[in-house]
């Protein structure tokens, strides 16, 4: 079992920035590999970023290419997600999740690969 739980989500003017956090409960933490999802009211789930175990290969949605960045600390437990350059379309509930995988290559981009949730953090944009 492993337990995720971000921070970080706020109100912020578009342009602005954020990094949001994700501490993970489980020891083994270095073997999953990590993804960020976001929901908005009204919308389903769309992935926005993931990172393999090692942190040695990243993967993002074109959304949020060249604007976003996800990275990971092992020895935290923890996985960041650095957002810049905001854009009110980027208002959603972000939510980091957790999948094991059989090597430090390994990422994954659709939802139904992880085995774990965070609850969420809200994160507002204005224009």
């Amino acid at each position: 079992q492993v337990q995720l739980v971000e921070s970080g989500g706020g109100l912020v003017q578009a342009g602005g920035s954020l990094r949001l956090s994700c501490a993970a409960s489980r020891r083994t933490f270095s073997k999953y590999a990590m993804g960020w999802f976001r929901q908005a009211p009204g919308k389903e789930r769309e992935f926005v970023a993931a990172i393999s175990w090692s942190g040695g290969s990243t993967y993002y949605a074109d959304s949020v290419k060249g604007r976003f960045t996800i990275s990971r600390d092992n020895a935290k437990n923890t996985v960041y997600l650095q957002m810049n350059s905001l854009k009110p379309e980027d208002t959603a509930v972000y939510y980091c999740a957790a999948a094991p995988a059989p090597s430090g290559s390994y990422y994954y981009t659709v939802g139904y690969e992880y085995a774990y949730w965070g609850q969420g953090t809200q994160v507002t944009v204005s224009s």
